[in-house]
């Protein structure tokens, strides 16, 4: 996966990537299991869409080692997605009538013996069972017992530049285990994971803002610089700080006490503590009580210079800092993954659901949908279920690059934002005014041009596209329930008649233009790391701002949580608790004046003065009513308090 703060602190985009499952759900996804034959049951989506005839290069060696996950589907899958949605859906007689982590374990997972029973197909097969967990059995061995046992050949396909190994055909499983196993993955080898001897790392090198800033928006406007839409413009903020992110989105007078976000992440910063702290002094948030932030950490690290794993430091201090400074007496526990790959982040998630660590979880990371496959998305999707029984609300945040044709060339939306089952979180362009007075947002999309050599005008205005709030119409997830009649079907049916879930569900801002100030431990370049702040944004930002917002209205609610939030956001849609979001809320179009250090440090090596407009994200837009830049739109006055009423 991709962490999706990655350049944004520059200003460039760039999302977290991680492969993800298209998996089995009551809210309308496909089943990933379906009859193959009388005597098997067959995985979708184990076979990837690249394995294809054309691409194939021949038999992979039976002596080739294979090292697979076999996930277990549990007791009542079925019943499982259906209380699922009953206890998130505020129509529901069921509706918040959750269960503890022991219960639904009770409930819904597997069975002795259902474990029992799938090792002992597996060992039968000639596969070593290496682990088991409540979810699944690591099993290892060579291609010629995977083939038995999952009763397909594994052949090595062309995939782009590389080769890869795959099934010829999708996986299954022996029918006469009646359904007790999920999917299995990892038959494949195609790198699955997220972006952003093993030891940390260093924190990466220094990233520093010049100047000039706009304190608030509009409060240093660039009279010595050209016009831009025909008027002089402000120049970008210098960062917002807690209060006013708390003013913008109505906190009042709630601090989130008594609730606990949890926020995963590959790796872990080792300064995180340090940096809040000193972040919290320096920017007027409260300080942090002892216990306040806690980390679970895995034992080990792996794949740490395949990941970057010093880049996803700052994705901590981003998501820790902001959720803290919305909701600053929230708890927060930081669980991070032992690498960017799918399963290292689908077992932090599994952490956060089993041992209950919290009610909200912010997530600023993911991947292309084209890179789903539904074996992957049955394994995520069953613990956004497990989640959602237990009352835990999964935040992801939707991608920094629109509608992701200038990324791929195929226009598609991000994973794990797709799922029916989580919150998708979109972006916005913040307008913050003197005295923490809420302006304006427009949908997060920005064009960018450079100042002329003669400092007269800027050059080929507005310019290229460089990033923006992730969005738009799943092509493999079907229409969940909760948009329907929210969601304009010319969104839904965009790419089937039947209707398909659309991106993102609410949003906050986004744009590191008009971002938030982050304090972090860099490397500055005489080798010495040190404490320094930046402007960054990012759906990466948008994702805790919004789960620091949750644990407000959590905490208006007296504390009980709020659970899967879908059915309850889309409920409100039609009341006055969200700033509708449009991309010209002034009449026209808007931008701000950036200054940055051509080194990303200082002027050694001269300035880069440049225009960024606003409200320009690829082929997306921010309209009237719902869009699939910002889904229903910002949190509003009001909207905190409209949960003491759910």
């Amino acid at each position: 996966m991709r962490s999706n703060r990655a350049k944004l602190r520059a200003g460039v985009s760039m999302a977290a990537t991680l492969p993800m499952l298209a998996g089995a759900l009551a809210i309308g996804i496909p089943a990933a299991q379906a009859a193959d034959n009388p005597s098997r049951d067959t995985f979708a989506g184990t076979k990837p869409s690249w394995a294809k005839s054309t691409a194939d290069k021949g038999a992979t060696s039976d002596a080739a080692r294979v090292t697979a996950r076999v996930y277990l589907a549990g007791r009542n899958a079925t019943g499982l997605a259906a209380y699922a949605k009953a206890v998130s859906d505020p129509s529901s007689p069921l509706y918040g009538r959750y269960l503890t982590a022991a219960q639904a374990k009770a409930r819904y997972g597997a069975t002795a013996a259902q474990v029992a029973a799938v090792k002992s197909w597996l060992t039968a097969a000639g596969l070593k069972v290496t682990a088991t967990t409540a979810h699944y059995l690591t099993v290892s061995g060579d291609v010629s017992a995977a083939e038995k046992a999952f009763d397909t050949s594994l052949h090595n396909y062309a995939k782009g530049s590389k080769t890869y190994r795959a099934p010829s055909k999708a996986a299954s499983a022996p029918a006469g285990l009646n359904g007790a196993v999920l999917t299995v993955t990892g038959l494949d080898n195609a790198p699955h994971k997220a972006s952003h001897n093993d030891e940390l790392p260093p924190p990466d090198g220094v990233f520093k803002n010049s100047g000039p800033f706009s304190s608030y928006y509009g409060s240093n406007i660039a009279t010595s610089l050209p016009k831009a839409y025909g008027q002089k413009i402000p120049y970008a903020i210098k960062g917002y700080t807690g209060e006013q992110l708390r003013s913008a989105y109505g906190a009042g007078s709630y601090t989130g006490k008594g609730v606990t976000v949890a926020i995963t992440d590959a790796y872990a910063s080792p300064t995180i503590a340090s940096d809040a702290a000193t972040y919290a002094k320096k920017n007027g948030d409260a300080g942090y009580s002892k216990g306040q932030l806690k980390q679970v950490l895995p034992s080990t690290y792996i794949n740490t210079e395949e990941c970057g794993a010093a880049g996803w430091y700052g994705e901590e201090t981003l998501d820790v800092e902001a959720v803290h400074a919305v909701a600053p007496q929230a708890n927060i526990t930081y669980v991070a993954g032992a690498s960017c790959y799918d399963n290292d982040l689908l077992d932090s998630l599994s952490k956060v659901v089993d041992s209950h660590l919290a009610d909200i979880v912010s997530n600023s990371w993911g991947d292309l949908e084209s890179n789903d496959t539904a074996d992957n998305s049955a394994a995520y999707n069953q613990v956004f279920q497990l989640g959602a029984v237990e009352g835990i609300g999964f935040y992801f945040s939707s991608g920094d690059n629109g509608d992701e044709v200038a990324n791929t060339g195929v226009k598609q939306v991000d994973r794990p934002a797709n799922s029916a089952w989580v919150t998708a979180v979109g972006g916005t362009s913040l307008a913050v005014g003197k005295g923490d007075k809420y302006k304006f947002e427009t949908g997060w999309g920005t064009e960018r041009a450079v100042l002329s050599d003669d400092g007269k005008s800027w050059t080929d205005f507005p310019g290229a596209f460089t990033s923006g709030a992730g969005g738009g119409t799943s092509a493999t997830v079907a229409e969940p329930y909760y948009q329907k009649g929210v969601v304009p079907n010319s969104l839904a049916k965009a790419n089937s008649s039947a209707g398909n879930r659309v991106v993102p569900d609410i949003s906050a801002v986004a744009d590191p233009n008009t971002g938030f100030l982050v304090g972090q431990t860099q490397t500055f370049p005489d080798g010495s790391a040190k404490y320094s702040e930046y402007r960054i944004g990012g759906t990466s930002l948008a994702a805790p701002v919004i789960a620091g917002v949750q644990a407000l209205a959590q905490q208006a609610r007296g504390g009980k949580a709020i659970g899967f939030a879908n059915p309850v956001i889309y409920s409100k849609y039609h009341s006055k608790t969200y700033h509708d979001v449009t991309d010209t809320p002034t009449g026209s179009p808007l931008a701000v004046a950036r200054v940055d250090f051509a080194n990303s440090v200082d002027a050694t090596d001269g300035l880069i003065t440049s225009v960024r407009s606003l409200g320009k994200d690829s082929s997306l837009e921010a309209v009237k009513g719902y869009d699939d830049v910002t889904g229903v739109g910002s949190p509003a006055p009001g909207y905190v308090q409209s949960y003491r009423r759910h």
